[in-house]
């Protein structure tokens, strides 16, 4: 069984002195995916060595900006930074790992970090261009690998279910229908699998993310936002898909919170 975390953390470094150590101490999961790290990538490293195992970091040009990393108990084979267009080439969003499995089949992870967006401004055109890139990254993938999944943080509520007061967003970034229409064909005709909501079933949530202002934690308004998506054999294997939230607002160390799955695969290999 291998688990696979994935968490906006809001900032590394504040993250960790929030608490986010004694976390990762008592689930330690083989392989965890941050977003939105905002450190450069030797700041990064240095912060995240009490998980130990090995880490890889794609941070953004803009300082204290966006930054993408992996850290898992095996080396991974081979890792790419970038999402293949040159626009984003600096821009800390998207970072692929392979590992290999004892099985001889390779498993591919990627730790995503989609803008958030604003409607009608150029920060949407980017959102869009890299959701394009996406459809167009996603089949490559599938390819590439026996088992693939991408996770993390892609800024967009799917359907009614995903965000508690969907009806007074529909007109922001993040429940854009737009935006919803390149989720349909993700979980459509490109095939893959919303991992979270296959094994939650049809139910409100569960939700990933609150906004840090006035009772919204409290009142468990929040946003499922952060996904594991895999190819469809990869979600056949998984199961117990955990929302690890806090116990308390006082006790948050990001305003997003871990989304845990396992899947039944084979033993990571180490490559060293």
């Amino acid at each position: 069984m291998i688990t696979v975390a994935s968490v906006n953390v809001n900032g590394i470094r504040a993250a960790m002195r929030k608490g986010m150590e004694p976390w990762f101490n008592q689930n330690t999961p083989q392989i965890l995916t941050l977003q939105e790290v905002r450190a450069a990538n030797d700041i990064a490293y240095s912060v995240m060595e009490p998980f130990g195992g090995s880490a890889y970091s794609a941070d953004a040009e803009a300082k204290g900006r966006a930054g993408v990393a992996v850290v898992s108990q095996t080396p991974a084979r081979e890792v790419r930074i970038g999402i293949g267009d040159e626009y984003f080439a600096g821009a800390g969003r998207w970072i692929e790992c392979d590992y290999d499995l004892d099985d001889g089949s390779t498993l591919t992870v990627v730790s995503a970090y989609v803008h958030s967006g604003e409607a009608g401004t150029p920060k949407q055109d980017d959102k869009y261009r890299f959701l394009d890139r996406m459809k167009e990254r996603l089949p490559q993938l599938a390819r590439h690998a026996d088992y693939a999944l991408v996770t993390g943080d892609l800024n967009v509520g799917h359907t009614e279910l995903d965000i508690k007061n969907w009806k007074a967003n529909q007109k922001k970034a993040g429940f854009l229908p737009e935006e919803r229409a390149y989720f349909d064909e993700f979980f459509g005709d490109l095939g893959w699998i919303d991992v979270h909501r296959k094994l939650s079933g049809e139910v409100p949530g569960p939700y990933t993310w609150w906004s840090m202002r006035g009772k919204a934690f409290d009142n468990d308004a929040g946003w499922r936002i952060d996904y594991h998506m895999a190819t469809p054999n990869l979600a056949e294997l998984a199961s117990n898909a955990q929302v690890h939230r806090a116990a308390s607002w006082g006790e948050r160390w990001s305003d997003h919170a871990p989304l845990v799955i396992d899947y039944d695969l084979p033993e990571l290999v180490d490559n060293k």
